[in-house]
């Protein structure tokens, strides 16, 4: 990877998208610390922190939910509007065919899938509003202006829609960075935006650990023995991102012979190739579909009824032995479901036999579709153990070097797998760039 950046500065057109998404990456980090003007970002984040939801969508964001400040949604409502649309095309014919209209039919269903992020903004805004707005008292607590209680029922309303409004106008504003860093930048916009709030989540919870290590500010005097902490957490996230990279890497090939095939006065085939099935093919998405499935009922709960029985029902359930269970049973399912809807054995085996190809030792049509379907259901199986040993695994190994609880959640569950998937994409759409340029330079 440093080789390939190195080799990227040196070419100009490259190196002039890489200042390119720096830059609008910046403007995506300032953004993150303008704060909502009239809002007690102290109260607010208070509040943010009580919820364990809201606490994931804040690291996330890099830490901006919590502050309260413009960007505090992130690309949060793109990703989850991406998610519905996907699945949506599945299922709607109509979506499905406008998938398969080309560049003119991704145009539409990414113009769509920016309506329903619009959309997912507005609810999320009034549902993070909502959780803010009710203390234990049932009163309301805008804390807007200097002013923690409101007067009137109109002063609160006022105060909920105004915050609506630059909610969502800072996601808006973020989807529009995304498109421009895809635009005329390296690799895909929302990615990468997602990549630095995590990165600087890490990054601000290290140098919070580092102040306490020299005593600066509130940790005076200093701990010395902190460093260790630091020193373990670095060596587990090293081993913890090269066995991530390697499972992601891992794929069973599966050799694909094709018969030799005459027409005309030309001889077609006789070659051979090999279907690619990657472990993790599925990636984050069914850690990201079944964290957010058992989350919503505590998100419900704590915004309509935080002093009910049910919610501390709900407490009781997510730090009890069940929650862990629930979760695989989740991630499992997610996995073979994700897994149906990005390979189809019967098409896969279709589309061999229609072009002469065989697997050896397999007859051609339905046998081959059944060993398909067997091969992708253990690959499948090992990706889901996988899946649920990252779930768990990273957290109780940074609750071994940080007993104070600071760095445990430092990296959230999915943020691992998310930073080493972009990374390893950035470097091949960088690889890719080079590669383009040198072509050109063969042709000229």
């Amino acid at each position: 990877m440093f080789e390939t950046l190195i080799n990227a500065f040196k070419v100009k057109e490259i190196r002039r998208k890489i200042w390119m998404t720096l830059l609008l990456l910046l403007v995506f980090r300032i953004g993150c610390y303008i704060p909502v003007p009239g809002l007690n970002s102290s109260v607010f984040g208070g509040a943010i922190e009580s919820n364990q939801f809201l606490e994931l969508m804040s690291s996330i964001t890099g830490g901006s939910l919590a502050n309260g400040t413009l960007f505090a949604l992130g690309i949060g409502p793109y990703i989850n509007a991406s998610i519905i649309v996907q699945l949506l095309t599945f299922g709607i014919p109509a979506l499905e065919r406008l998938s398969k209209e080309g560049e003119d039919g991704r145009r539409k269903i990414s113009q769509l899938t920016r309506y329903v992020a619009i959309a997912l903004a507005i609810i999320q805004s009034v549902g993070i509003i909502v959780n803010f707005a009710v203390n234990q008292e049932g009163a309301v607590d805008i804390a807007l202006f200097g002013s923690t209680v409101w007067g009137t029922t109109a002063a609160n309303w006022i105060a909920g829609v105004f915050m609506t409004i630059v909610y969502t106008a800072g996601a808006c504003l973020v989807m529009w960075l995304g498109d421009r860093i895809t635009e005329y930048g390296v690799g895909n916009g929302m990615s990468l935006i997602i990549f630095i709030g995590l990165i600087s989540t890490a990054g601000l919870a290290i140098l919070d650990k580092f102040a306490q290590v020299f005593g600066i500010g509130e940790y005076s005097p200093g701990d010395v023995n902190a460093i260790w902490e630091i020193i373990g957490f670095v060596a587990i996230t090293i081993v913890l991102f090269t066995a991530i990279v390697a499972v992601d890497l891992a794929e069973r090939k599966i050799p694909v012979q094709y018969a030799k095939q005459v027409k005309g006065r030309k001889m077609y085939g006789g070659q051979r190739s090999e279907i690619p099935m990657r472990i993790a093919a599925s990636g984050v998405m069914p850690l990201i579909f079944a964290f957010a499935l058992i989350s919503v009922p505590g998100l419900i709960i704590s915004i309509f009824w935080p002093n009910s029985e049910a919610n501390e029902s709900w407490t009781w359930f997510t730090t009890s032995p069940i929650y862990p269970f629930v979760l695989c049973i989740l991630i499992f399912f997610f996995s073979f479901f994700y897994s149906q809807m990005q390979f189809n054995p019967d098409d896969v085996a279709k589309s061999i036999q229609q072009n002469g190809g065989f697997i050896q030792g397999i007859r051609p049509g339905r046998p081959t579709a059944e060993y398909l379907k067997k091969i992708s259901g253990r690959i499948t199986l090992f990706g889901a153990i996988y899946l649920s040993l990252v779930a768990f695994v990273p957290s109780l190994l940074f609750s071994l070097v940080s007993p104070d609880g600071s760095l445990v959640n430092v990296f959230s569950t999915t943020g691992i797998l998310i930073v080493v998937s972009v990374a390893m994409e950035f470097d091949k759409q960088l690889q890719s760039q080079l590669m383009m340029k040198n072509y050109k330079g063969f042709l000229k």
